[in-house]
């Protein structure tokens, strides 16, 4: 690329009447475009950003580079489960969360049909076949080559065209992931291209921001993709912290609510978590009081605490932020009431 802008200044000095020539370009791209080949980053940042993206499908076939086609069979947890559409994904979810504790189980039957993150679509005979695209996938993954999903570009957006000269050539409006890809994938040693800016993109989180530069477009890129490292550390916590609620008995060592200590409340009650996500609170007169929980994550591991039966317990009844834990307590804030905090020991 520094190689690319050393040639092309030359090219501009030496262009007579480039002010004349200047008009062609498109206003909005100034006097100085930017321009890009095959190989430059912002290339690679186009082709990664709209690469077909497997991930929807993750908790059925753990593999970010592929989804798999309907019709397939699947033997779920020992479970055959037939998938005919999107539909069907709910029955392998419930089957996959049951549990908490156990080992999850996902065995395809052969010939099964994917899509790959070149938009291709192949017939795999067998489980070689399959682990051969798996293994492709993460040496893309290690090499910086995947499918880049934390970011999306709305579409339409508009590539002006350059010869070597630098001269606009023409103008291509693009209206979809697969066009770009496509587009971008064919691109040849002589082309060169320019994004007309600004565009707008939608993070990971949500957030929508306006893009006016190729060097805007990479940081929009570097921040999803910390964003979604957060949250990737966050999922794997969840299990972490699922095995250390099942595996323990916890009673509550604090709860503050706007500075006031209740855990006096609780000290005859012991907390048992259990793998079906259940919850149950006794107490040394053998009094019970059931819950549900649920443990998911986004930024933040969220714990979901519901007690019935008992008023002494509504307090506990709410969503809790996981502020840091270890093998024997768990630190936990109210995301509605920052105030409001809860510290489980292990017992």
């Amino acid at each position: 690329m520094k190689k690319l802008r050393t040639i092309t200044g030359i090219v501009l000095m030496s262009i007579i009447g480039f002010t004349s020539c200047q008009s062609e370009v498109d206003n909005v791209e100034g006097e100085n475009p930017n321009t890009n080949n095959a190989n430059s980053t912002t290339a690679n940042n186009l082709k990664r950003t709209s690469m077909y993206d497997g991930s929807f499908d993750d908790f059925l076939d753990g593999n970010s580079c592929s989804s798999v086609l309907f019709p397939a069979t699947a033997t779920v947890n020992g479970t055959q489960v037939s998938l005919l559409s999107q539909l069907d994904y709910q029955q392998v979810i419930s089957i996959l969360g049951q549990f908490n504790d156990d080992q999850d189980t996902v065995v395809f039957q052969f010939p099964l049909k994917v899509k790959l993150s070149n938009y291709t679509e192949v017939t795999v005979a067998n489980q070689t076949e399959y682990n051969a695209i798996i293994n492709a996938c993460g040496t893309a993954e290690s090499s910086g080559q995947n499918a880049i999903s934390s970011l999306n570009i709305t579409f339409p957006i508009t590539i002006l065209t350059y010869d070597v000269s630098l001269q606009q050539t023409g103008s291509i409006v693009i209206t979809s992931k697969e066009q770009l890809y496509t587009y971008i994938s064919n691109l040849s040693s002589t082309e060169l291209f320019s994004v007309k800016y600004p565009i707008s993109v939608t993070l990971i989180d949500g957030s929508k921001i306006t893009v006016s530069s190729d060097t805007e477009f990479q940081a929009a890129i570097t921040a999803s993709l910390k964003t979604k490292a957060t949250m990737e550390a966050a999922a794997e916590n969840v299990d972490k912290l699922e095995t250390i609620l099942v595996n323990g008995m916890f009673k509550v060592n604090s709860l503050v609510n706007a500075g006031v200590e209740t855990a006096n409340n609780y000290q005859d009650y012991t907390i048992d978590f259990a793998n079906n996500l259940s919850v149950k609170a006794v107490n040394t007169l053998n009094t019970t009081v059931n819950g549900t929980y649920a443990v998911s994550s986004q930024l933040d591991v969220i714990v979901e605490l519901k007690f019935t039966g008992s008023t002494t317990f509504n307090l506990l009844n709410n969503n809790w932020k996981v502020t840091s834990f270890t093998a024997s307590t768990i630190t936990l804030q109210s995301t509605t009431n920052a105030a409001l905090t809860l510290v489980l020991k292990q017992i």
